[in-house]
């Protein structure tokens, strides 16, 4: 197995997207299919599951010879990526045939590389892990509530939150959509005009009123380089999910369950 990225903006991508999923597990479990990347699985709490697909045309270069699934410390592995600098390009490779028990990342600059200083090259030998994980299909539903909002405004609001409580209470209007929580140093209510967002459709005559984990949700939306907006979809019946888009019909998606109101 081989992969490359050598694009700027998806070598920060690519170091977001993991920088999202150390914050989730210590430990991923990655497939690597003959036409896709698949990750999936579940915080420490067991409250959200992430589901990540990266097609082949996302990378500069994507080769699997047989479908491959290996594992590695995700805080390790954001280590060594976030180690990359503008010059670099970032190389991947598994040797399938053998079942090494290492994932060897290079940080490499070409030779013709225009940068002004070109860095120095740097190869790294990342032990795998023993996990197991039984990956969940994830259907296709009608949700009841389904929002896009600028990535940056809902990180910065999450980070607010934060600070009052413990629960974030989502309400959805048809013409607006309230977030709220409260706590010990007070309450905290944003106010979010359906015109500030660029999709949002809600069940005709319906207010959508749920709970969930704040910390869960904050660890979600911790930044906004993955996608300039993220898509919010909610519904009674189901978890919520939350999408990133990452170009090339790829995304990040997470499912978080409701709070049972007390």
């Amino acid at each position: 197995m081989e992969l490359n990225i050598t694009d700027k903006h998806k070598k920060i991508l690519f170091t977001y997207l993991f920088q999202t999923l150390k914050h989730c597990t210590n430990t991923v479990n990655i497939h690597f299919n003959s036409n896709h990347v698949h990750i999936q699985g579940l915080d420490a709490s067991h409250i959200c599951m992430f589901n990540v697909n990266i097609q082949q045309d996302w990378f500069d270069k994507y080769s699997v010879s047989k479908p491959t699934h290996i594992s590695f410390d995700t805080h390790t592995f954001y280590t060594i990526i976030s180690s990359c600098q503008e010059s670099n390009h970032i190389y991947i490779r598994y040797d399938e045939s053998d079942d090494s028990d290492y994932l060897h990342i290079d940080l490499v600059s070409p030779v013709d590389s225009n940068a002004s200083i070109r860095e120095f090259n740097k190869y790294f030998k990342l032990p795998l892990s023993d996990y197991e994980y039984e990956y969940m299909n994830t259907p296709t539903i009608e949700y009841d509530a389904e929002f896009a909002i600028n990535s940056k405004s809902i990180c910065d609001i999450m980070s607010q939150m934060m600070i009052f409580g413990s629960d974030i209470n989502v309400k959805c209007y048809e013409d607006k959509i309230h977030l709220i929580t409260h706590g010990i140093a007070g309450d905290m209510l944003v106010n979010i005009p359906i015109d500030d967002l660029s999709a949002y459709s809600v069940v005709e005559g319906d207010i959508i009123d749920l709970k969930y984990s704040l910390s869960s949700i904050h660890k979600m939306c911790l930044t906004n380089k993955l996608s300039s907006e993220i898509m919010f979809y909610i519904s009674n019946d189901y978890p919520m999910k939350i999408e990133y888009d990452l170009g090339n019909n790829s995304n990040m998606v997470f499912y978080v369950a409701p709070k049972i109101s007390d």
